[in-house]
């Protein structure tokens, strides 16, 4: 025995091996699941029923009589898109979970993606959180008057849309790297991970769409179809998949 080995120091508990995870792929594909179906619903409610049916687009004084009759249903919209919020941070982790060990790189990539999303989303959603201010506080409208209110009512609703397209850009990214992750993984059927691609292909067209087009209103029927398709049947049943399958390991 040398004087070196009286002399060591045991290792500091600090340095020892980081502990094993303490979530399971399976675990985390139930958590996944379930917070996907969720946001299905939140954000059909949000974008379509609330959204769609209260803002007339380029009409300020419509939009703001539709909002300002329905305030509580505005809110109500706004708590739900914000639901979607918090719901896609626990997707991005409990996805990253599912299919790290199919490639541990691609799987954080694409986590941080959608993660990138949720973020823009979050920012567009300060757009949204100011017009309940604005319409329920009667010193505002009084103070720069009922036309510049709803200017600024409208243009809130817009930068709320812009902020969400850039977004969906990036959540278009998010799904072409996911559907390559389930082709690598091996685990859900191919026809899902062609599916994600296809819709994340149309997310980033119909961005770049909306950005190049002159009149994107001509074409927005048809690049809503192209992005929803493949989107709602990919994505539900991938959710519907991560609650179901068996081929995730404990």
């Amino acid at each position: 025995m040398t004087t070196e080995s009286l002399t060591r120091t045991p290792t500091p508990a600090s340095d020892a091996p980081p502990a094993a995870p303490t979530t399971s792929p399976r675990r985390a594909a139930r958590i996944a699941g379930i917070a996907y179906l969720l946001i299905f619903g939140l954000a059909i409610a949000a974008n379509f029923g609330v959204r769609g049916g209260l803002v007339v687009n380029g009409d300020a004084a419509a939009t703001t009589a539709n909002i300002a009759e329905n305030l509580g249903l505005f809110r109500l919209g706004t708590i739900a898109f914000l639901a979607v919020f918090i719901l896609d941070v626990v997707v991005a982790w409990a996805l990253h979970v599912v299919f790290r060990g199919a490639h541990h790189d691609l799987s954080l990539l694409t986590a941080w993606s959608r993660l990138t999303y949720t973020v823009l989303l979050g920012v567009a959603l300060v757009f949204f959180v100011q017009v309940p201010a604005m319409l329920a506080t009667p010193d505002y409208a009084a103070a720069v008057g009922a036309e510049a209110t709803a200017a600024q009512v409208l243009l809130a609703v817009q930068s709320f849309d812009a902020a969400w397209l850039i977004g969906l850009a990036v959540f278009g990214v998010h799904l072409v790297l996911l559907g390559a992750l389930v082709l690598r993984s091996g685990l859900a059927p191919r026809a899902v991970a062609v599916l994600l691609m296809v819709a994340g292909v149309a997310y980033v067209l119909d961005t770049v769409a909306h950005v190049a087009l002159p009149d994107y209103g001509a074409v927005a029927g048809v690049m809503l179809a192209v992005v929803a398709v493949p989107s709602m049947i990919g994505e539900g049943w991938l959710g519907l998949w991560l609650l179901a399958t068996r081929r995730i390991g404990r």
